[in-house]
């Protein structure tokens, strides 16, 4: 059986394993690998130490195939760069596609359907039988996310600071001001507004906190990103059905920790594809993005 190395280069953490058939021979992790996220330095740091770990772990010094799935993939110069490493550990064949490629394959393993991405930042993505590909959201963090970590911490600073001025309570600028280490209002706005600024995803979990004992300002965002979410898969549906004349359903899948770790947007999610469209079939599990570089990976053996 062939060996095969997938990598998963989320917002975060970069996951990689070395499997061959259905052995797992060897698994690590390290920091992200997004350019955009931690700088090229730190970037291409983090890709040689996962590397140096995985390879150790499994025993080998190079693979037949790898796939990489990383956000921002189709930037310049980020396939170029990963490529060059990866031919320095010696792997015979390679390719570096979006994050969203390889989620996309973990779910449907080549065939059709949408996955929703949820996590540091969003996107939805749906495939046609015929390859086709259809996409909505994923506009970057400044520019769109709607519904992912990033825009859900920074639109709950945004809306407490109006219910600030409106005298509405919330608990919101409290929660941040502590995890900020701010003092005032004051301190809490320049270091929100500051370049490159704090972990706006990083204040996800505790928004859901809030939320869960009714805080109306995290109520309504929560709320908010959820119908963001449910109108992206529909509008990707409705793209799918329209210009690839699908018939009848298409199945959704997802992933991310907004929808697994935030249980008022997951259950808002699933309440609102049912009222949508009830004959859906929506994934109650999500995928494991890493799966599908390690499967994509094996196609690449295949096509030699």
């Amino acid at each position: 059986m062939t060996m095969v190395l997938g990598i998963d280069g989320g917002g975060t953490r970069t996951r990689a394993s070395i499997v061959e058939g259905q052995r797992v021979l060897a698994h690590a992790e390290s920091g992200s690998i997004k350019r955009l996220r931690v700088g090229a330095e730190a970037a291409e740091e983090h890709l040689r130490t996962l590397l140096k770990d995985v390879y150790s772990k499994a025993g080998v010094t190079g693979v037949p195939a790898a796939s990489c799935g990383v956000a921002s993939a189709t930037l310049p110069g980020v396939a170029e760069w990963i490529t060059a490493v990866f031919q320095e550990f010696k792997v015979e064949r390679s390719e570096v596609v979006g994050d969203e490629v390889i989620a996309l394959d973990a779910a449907f393993r080549g065939g059709p359907g949408i996955l929703q991405i949820a996590g540091t930042g969003s996107n939805t993505i749906g495939r046609a039988a015929d390859g086709s590909r259809e996409t909505a959201g994923g506009w970057s963090s400044r520019l769109g996310d709607e519904g992912s970590g990033y825009w859900i911490g920074v639109n709950s600073v945004r809306w407490a600071l109006n219910a600030y001025d409106r005298e509405q309570p919330t608990q919101v600028l409290k929660r941040v001001g502590e995890i900020w280490g701010t003092a005032t209002i004051g301190d809490l706005v320049n270091l929100g507004d500051s370049t490159p600024g704090p972990d706006f995803a990083a204040l996800a979990p505790t928004i859901n906190e809030l939320a869960e004992d009714g805080d109306p300002v995290a109520v309504k965002i929560v709320q908010q990103a959820a119908a963001d979410l449910v109108n992206f898969v529909l509008l990707v549906r409705d793209k799918l059905r329209r210009k690839h004349s699908i018939a009848g359903e298409v199945p959704v899948a997802w992933t991310g920790g907004v929808i697994e770790k935030m249980t008022l947007v997951r259950e808002a999610f699933f309440a609102g594809l049912h009222a949508a469209a009830p004959e859906m079939p929506v994934a109650r599990d999500g995928v494991v993005p890493l799966e599908g570089a390690l499967w994509r990976a094996v196609q690449l053996t295949r096509a030699v």
